[in-house]
């Protein structure tokens, strides 16, 4: 046999082994990337940190005589609800806005509208915890994982930010007086740092950063994160265990223009990705899984309680 019939004769066997490599290859990358949307992609393609399953909103602002002419449009229940997260205020303060964020569909749920993913396996054992991201200005909670409320918030102004980090919710009052000022009434307070004062609360959303170092909510939110959050358990005035695990993550740019009012120009400007999120989760999971533990451990403990014998009872 010559040589060239040599050559012909090995491409002939070689290729189907190499076809038949790189087809199982496309093919297991094509699965994983189908069963697990929440799968860490070590090198995603320039668009992948923006996949959260959402919506696409496009943004427009609509001048305050503009949109009060149109409260057929806007006056609905879900759509003030909608249009005040959006632009991180309260109602009250939303009628007071001289132009306001809106966007070209009210069809979806508000969460659809916010930057938070709606599941994070990296959470899939945390049992609660809530996030407060400062740019965004918007939290969520989430339990197992699984996005259960967000909305927006006020957090603290440039001259009292709030501090960044992992804390745990403390104690807790449905009303309670500032502080700072004894006229400021906070109702549905939970606090997350007790020698510094920090906690979350229902209290006015202008629109921005304007706190005294806590986290301003909605009533509607403040009520059910007091409800649904876990104080911590002291015995003797000691602390046994820790509560809901709470991070405040991001720097918000003070000064310069409102992070949300770049939504017209780029709708995925704020959308907080899997990967980013994953990455400031990370430094704190273990502890936050260390805290959960022990808290467990104690409430199983408290709950054991001794019981009679048999013989003792009547």
């Amino acid at each position: 046999m010559t040589r060239n019939n040599y050559q012909i004769l090995f491409c002939i066997l070689i290729l189907p082994i190499f076809f038949s490599c790189t087809g199982k290859k496309d093919n297991k990358k094509i699965s994983a990337s189908d069963n697990d949307s929440n799968k860490i992609v070590t090198k995603p393609d320039s668009s992948s940190i923006y996949k959260t399953n959402k919506p696409a909103f496009h943004y427009h602002f609509v001048k305050k005589k503009e949109w009060q002419s149109k409260k057929d449009s806007f006056e609905g229940a879900a759509h003030l609800d909608i249009l005040a997260a959006i632009n991180r205020v309260d109602k009250t303060h939303l009628k007071w806005m001289d132009s306001i964020l809106v966007p070209n569909d009210f069809t979806k749920p508000l969460k659809d509208y916010l930057p938070f993913p709606d599941s994070i396996g990296l959470l899939g054992d945390v049992t609660k915890i809530i996030f407060f991201s400062y740019p965004a200005q918007i939290f969520a909670a989430y339990e197992k994982g699984k996005l259960i409320l967000t909305g927006p918030t006020n957090m603290g102004r440039k001259s009292k930010q709030t501090p960044e980090g992992l804390f745990f919710t403390n104690w807790k009052a449905i009303k309670t007086r500032s502080t700072i000022n004894n006229s400021w009434i906070l109702n549905w307070n939970f606090n997350v740092h007790n020698r510094l004062g920090v906690g979350f609360h229902e209290y006015a959303l202008p629109g921005y950063p304007a706190s005294h170092s806590c986290m301003r909510l909605w009533a509607s939110d403040a009520k059910y994160l007091y409800h649904w959050a876990d104080q911590w358990i002291l015995k003797e005035n000691k602390l046994e265990a820790q509560g809901t695990p709470v991070i405040v993550f991001g720097k918000y740019p003070f000064g310069k223009t409102r992070p949300w009012n770049h939504l017209v120009n780029n709708p995925d400007t704020l959308t907080i990705s899997i990967d980013s999120i994953n990455n400031i989760i990370k430094p704190y999971l273990e502890k936050i899984l260390e805290k959960q533990s022990q808290r467990t451990s104690v409430v199983l403990a408290k709950s054991n309680l001794p019981t009679l014998p048999l013989s003792n009872l009547p």
